[in-house]
């Protein structure tokens, strides 16, 4: 059987991986191996397609705002239509408000959040939380395109491609997946929900990343929003919706613990978002088209883990970003090829805050 040798071998085929394989293919030789025979089959083909850089801790705000700058960039140059403004409007009381707005978020009242989304419901807020910074993202496009960026610069894709065994060769890894040998300088773990899983195959201590469902569903409402309208999401995390092709996609936004799976969505949760939908705005929903749940990985503080790790020679995290994925994509594809070329040397507080050092197990 023949080898293939890479100095970089990606494992997971989702948007942590792709926009990797992307930024460092041409600079050395990449390889990607993805478990499931399509690329970005799990939680990268499932995601609620915004991108707001008011939402999250500090690092991840930074880490959005220079993935939006990258992403402009990118549209311009390659003449891509990725991006949409697309306000984001936060309500709920005034301190749940007060506590989940930051960054370039900006305190409106509930008239004027009335007159963006006329169908909220009078009363059922007290205050609203503006980022008019905020973006729609074509996720299909941006997978698509960060998959042809990298085979165009000579990247190999492995799909179907499960990581079996690996052990230490040289001074770089031998790898079995999916049935091919792959020796690589640098492994990374771009496994999402698996991450945990490929980490121990390595030898590698865990970082505590939990998966959790996330679902969400497209239903039919008698009246369409405008599709100029903002995405509108519940300061105490129960519910967000926004305007999809003259449908309306919804969320629970619900938390909980899941093993590493195909997640599939029930109806309880569906039904939970459509009765909070409807407790705070006047839309008739009249069906569903289509549901779907999605795994949103990480750790206990929330923030991603990326950088080698501290124990285990030659292997890089690439993992936890929770739902912040899309919207930090660039940036920590950016980050993510520094470190590993030795271009970045890992100072400063985005990096400290990211660093598989910091170890977190407890919520």
């Amino acid at each position: 059987m023949t080898t293939i040798s890479c100095d970089v071998l990606i494992i997971g085929g989702g948007i942590a991986g792709l926009s990797l394989a992307a930024e460092l293919a041409g600079r050395v030789r990449v390889v990607l191996a993805e478990a499931e025979p399509t690329l970005g089959y799990h939680t990268s083909g499932r995601s609620a397609r915004q991108l707001v850089p008011s939402y999250g801790p500090p690092a991840i705000q930074q880490l959005t705002v220079r993935t939006l700058d990258l992403l402009h960039r990118r549209q311009s140059e390659a003449g891509l239509r990725v991006l949409s403004h697309r306000s984001f409007l936060l309500i709920g009381s005034k301190a749940a408000v007060k506590e989940h707005a930051s960054g370039q978020m900006e305190f409106i009242g509930p008239d004027d959040a009335l007159e963006l989304s006329p169908e909220l419901r009078p009363g059922a807020f007290e205050a609203a939380g503006l980022d008019r910074t905020s973006f729609g993202c074509r996720t299909d496009v941006l997978l698509q395109h960060h998959q042809d960026t990298a085979r165009a610069a000579g990247a190999r894709f492995l799909t179907g491609a499960r990581v079996e065994s690996a052990r230490r060769h040289g001074s770089g890894w031998r790898v079995v997946a999916g049935g091919e040998t792959v020796d690589a300088g640098t492994v990374v773990n771009a496994a999402g929900a698996w991450a945990e899983q490929v980490a121990a195959l390595f030898g590698a201590q865990p970082q505590g990343l939990v998966p959790y469902r996330r679902t969400a569903a497209v239903v039919d409402v008698a009246r369409p929003l405008s599709p100029r309208q903002p995405m509108v999401a519940a300061a105490d995390d129960s519910f967000y919706y926004r305007p999809e092709n003259g449908q309306v996609l919804v969320s629970p936004s619900e938390t909980v613990p899941s093993e590493p799976e195909d997640a599939r969505p029930r109806d309880t949760d569906v039904q939970r978002a459509i009765a909070h939908v409807s407790r705070s705005t006047t839309l008739t929903i009249t069906g569903v088209a289509m549901a779907w749940t999605g795994l949103r990985t990480e750790p206990a503080d929330g923030h991603p883990v990326v950088g080698f790790d501290p124990e285990v020679e030659g292997f890089f995290w690439l993992a936890g970003q929770g739902g912040y994925g899309f919207q930090t994509s660039a940036g920590i594809a950016e980050l993510a090829a520094g470190l590993i070329l030795g271009e970045h040397d890992g100072a400063g507080d985005v990096p400290a805050a990211l660093s598989p050092h910091r170890r977190t197990f407890t919520r």
